[in-house]
């Protein structure tokens, strides 16, 4: 047997609750009008999943649900996962509309702004990015859990992290990385809190991997409320677009690889379904990465991070 599956619960171990029908199951995707989350929502819709489309953006909402309204049961509800009030408000109205909710996709997120220097960055870089990354999960979990606890329906929590933070961070990345570190610290103790509760529930953390992605996450500095705007005219880094990114990397002699994101949305429900709590593809570099990160901890030095190329 594998170590990985000589463990139980309570005692630190790996073991996950049993497999999870996604067909009948009730759905929230935060997120899930653009990017990751919308071809999380279509495979869901494929597998016979009622879904619920959250996001902060009206019109993607209608756009999708125009879209996909042959595919299934899809409902949306305008969500600013970064407020725990619209949280609760959308946790109320899934409840009052379909009595349960099976499986709560915390995948929203926004980038920080183009990232730079450390010293660089302003305390509302940081606010902004870890309202959404780091509180938006957070407030799902708050708003969602004890009702699907009660409920004694199975269910499964998946947060989308990164692996850059994740696993290693991009060094011009640092705030963006540091609210991916703390979305995967988050997700284990969650799913060790949720075996010890029950034997119905658990937790996945979700690596996005495959290539590079055609995302909102891009572009979303045009939600960024005006609170949170820079004020001191930041690093001198902005954002690219999907586009920029991807001609920069090919400038610099990297074979980009666009990730297919239907494919990918197949996937991640293919491995909730079987409860993973390691949702990534195509891992291999980052494993040999972590292997050379655990050498240097044990030497007390300092990891090799991620290298993006550029």
């Amino acid at each position: 047997m594998p170590w990985y599956e000589s463990f139980e619960s309570g005692t630190g171990g790996y073991l996950m609750a049993e497999n999870i029908l996604i067909e009948g199951s009730v759905a929230v995707v935060t997120g899930g009008a653009s990017g990751i989350g919308k071809g999380i929502t279509k495979a869901l819709l494929n597998n016979g999943a009622t879904v619920v489309v959250a996001d902060i953006e009206e019109k993607p909402i209608n756009d999708t649900l125009n879209e996909f309204s042959d595919l299934g049961s899809v409902d949306g509800f305008v969500t600013d996962v970064a407020s725990e009030e619209s949280v609760e408000n959308l946790s109320t109205y899934v409840y009052k509309t379909y009595g349960k909710c099976n499986l709560l996709f915390n995948n929203a997120g926004v980038g920080s702004g183009g990232g730079g220097k450390a010293w660089q960055n302003e305390p509302n870089d940081w606010k902004w990015c870890f309202s959404v990354n780091v509180f938006g999960p957070a407030h799902g979990v708050i708003s969602f859990v004890p009702k699907m606890i009660a409920s004694g329906e199975p269910g499964h929590i998946i947060n989308t992290s990164s692996g850059d933070g994740g696993f290693a961070p991009v060094p011009m990345a640092s705030v963006y990385a540091s609210s991916k570190a703390a979305v995967s610290c988050f997700t284990e103790a969650l799913n060790h809190q949720l075996l010890d509760e029950t034997k119905n529930m658990g937790a996945s953390v979700f690596y996005p991997s495959g290539g590079l992605m055609n995302t909102g996450l891009f572009t979303s500095q045009r939600n960024r409320p005006k609170e949170l705007e820079r004020i001191r005219g930041g690093t001198g880094r902005k954002s690219m677009s999907f586009e920029e990114l991807k001609d920069l990397l090919e400038k610099a002699g990297r074979d980009v690889k666009v990730a297919d994101l239907d494919e990918m949305g197949e996937f991640v429900v293919q491995a909730v379904r079987e409860r993973r709590y390691i949702i990534g593809r195509d891992l291999e570099d980052t494993v040999e990465l972590l292997h050379r990160r655990a050498e240097a901890i044990s030497a007390f030095l300092c990891p090799p991070h991620h290298d993006m190329g550029i």
